[in-house]
């Protein structure tokens, strides 16, 4: 469905803390041609909140609780294909980066510049153009080039979509059962996943996944 361009463009903003929602809002509803018109505090409701209100743009926090902002862009993607998403974060991380790109989204602003960044990259991305903060395209190309040279995909991770969402819940602390029960799946389905992830990654136990949820960006420490 083509937009109004007489009419400002709708955004959906998700982030886990209502100080920065609250100035984020201020930058986007401060422009006559954007407008918030829902909130979401983790990933799921950012999920939710974009199947309800349809908006035109989804700006999308990385770590928040629950969902990921990279696990809710993945969903995003698939619920809504023409729904433009912008990564706004404090992660000056290629990974992510990488990461962002694959769950469908449009651009990648870092939160240290928003004031600068944030409205140009919601146009960019409103125009379905993509969007990088200043002075990460050079550095990202170089990392990329020698990623390759290696041999390596720059952009794999070593776990699946499905292992990231049960790492993340078990780095939350949930039990099996918890898990089984929000992701839809059984006790013995969520073993198995958490078997493959210490075996995989090389760890031994909860607090060395939860470690390295951390240092991935799923959960804050």
């Amino acid at each position: 469905m083509t937009r109004d361009p007489d009419r400002p463009a709708t955004v959906l903003l998700a982030d886990d803390h209502a100080l920065v929602r609250r100035g984020v809002r201020l930058i986007i509803d401060a422009e006559p041609d954007l407008m918030v018109v829902a909130e979401a505090g983790d990933g799921a409701e950012a999920v939710q909140a974009a199947r309800e209100s349809r908006p035109d743009l989804a700006i999308l926090d990385i770590s928040m609780p629950r969902m990921t902002g990279l696990q809710a862009a993945r969903e995003l993607s698939r619920l809504m294909p023409d729904l433009p998403i912008l990564i706004l974060t404090m992660h000056d991380n290629e990974q992510f980066f990488f990461e962002a790109l694959k769950a469908g989204a449009a651009g990648y602003v870092l939160k240290s510049v928003a004031d600068r960044d944030l409205i140009a990259g919601c146009r960019a991305a409103l125009r379905g153009e993509p969007f990088l903060y200043h002075g990460a395209v050079s550095a990202l190309i170089r990392d990329y080039l020698e990623r390759a040279g290696r041999g390596e995909d720059p952009g794999t991770s070593p776990i699946t979509p499905r292992e990231q969402e049960i790492l993340k819940l078990v780095a939350e602390g949930c039990s099996s059962r918890e898990i089984a029960d929000l992701l839809v799946i059984s006790p013995k389905t969520v073993e198995r996943h958490r078997a493959n992830l210490l075996q995989k990654l090389g760890l031994r136990d909860r607090v060395e996944l939860t470690r390295y949820a951390i240092r991935v960006g799923l959960i804050e420490a």
